[in-house]
């Protein structure tokens, strides 16, 4: 438990700035609006785990407490970490947060993105029921923002990112995105510090992904315009908060 990675408050000045800007989209999002249990989506990554972390510390401090589920997904392959459980349960079991296991069963024959990522979503949703979570979090950062709202824009000529609270009526799960005002570079920075990035994507398909080509063209824009994931992901959210006003 000693050699157990964790990121608790009191922070550096990049840990305040993170949790600062996580408390910011909680509240400007009322995303734990009547929100006592909560699920994290916990993959084992910088992302979900910062996410982790930044919860349990802003947990009581400033929001009510929150009685926290972590859910892991395992299986073959992943798009997150490929970590062992026992060392996702150490955290857990450090920070005193709950840890639920639920297995994938995407074969290399059936792989692909899609398919993968509803099954996985299924059964997130699934666990987080199971012990009366209505609301689960996910680790998607600023940048993941960004990717999504440019590969909507050029694939289907749709404006549209990632919401950063979403209620998904067919599952009966509010889905939300406290880490949506945070770059990715702050998050690899932050896990550094803390020990915990050292786990990379193990998918065969993720690695060729249509995600991770946009990301590299953003490299490319932001070769001419330095500011472009932050622009594209402010724009994204400044529109989906007038499209949500309008409705």
């Amino acid at each position: 438990m000693s050699d157990t990675p964790t990121a608790q408050p009191p922070w550096t000045g990049l840990g305040k700035r993170l949790e600062s800007m996580t408390r910011k989209a909680l509240f400007e999002f009322k995303m734990l609006e009547g929100v006592t249990k909560i699920g994290v989506a916990l993959s084992g990554g910088k992302d979900s785990l910062t996410l982790l972390f930044l919860l349990k510390a802003i947990s009581g401090r400033g929001f009510p407490p929150l009685d926290i589920y972590a859910v892991h997904v395992t299986g073959a392959f992943s798009c997150g970490a490929g970590i062992s459980t026992n060392y996702l349960q150490s955290i857990c079991d450090k920070i005193g947060v709950h840890f639920i296991i639920r297995e994938a069963k995407q074969t290399l024959e059936d792989l692909e993105c899609y398919s993968c990522s509803r099954e996985r979503r299924r059964l997130l949703f699934d666990a987080a029921k199971s012990v009366g979570v209505e609301t689960i979090a996910f680790g998607h950062h600023r940048d993941d923002n960004a990717q999504t709202l440019l590969m909507n824009l050029l694939h289907k000529g749709e404006f549209a990112g990632n919401l950063p609270k979403i209620h998904m009526h067919d599952y009966g799960i509010t889905i939300i995105r406290p880490l949506i005002y945070i770059a990715e570079n702050d998050i690899k920075t932050f896990a550094d510090q803390h020990n915990f990035r050292r786990i990379m994507c193990r998918c065969p398909v993720g690695q060729q992904s249509m995600r991770r080509k946009v990301d590299q063209l953003l490299d490319e824009i932001e070769t001419l315009y330095p500011n472009a994931r932050s622009n594209i992901s402010q724009a994204s959210l400044v529109y989906g908060s007038q499209k949500a006003s309008i409705k």
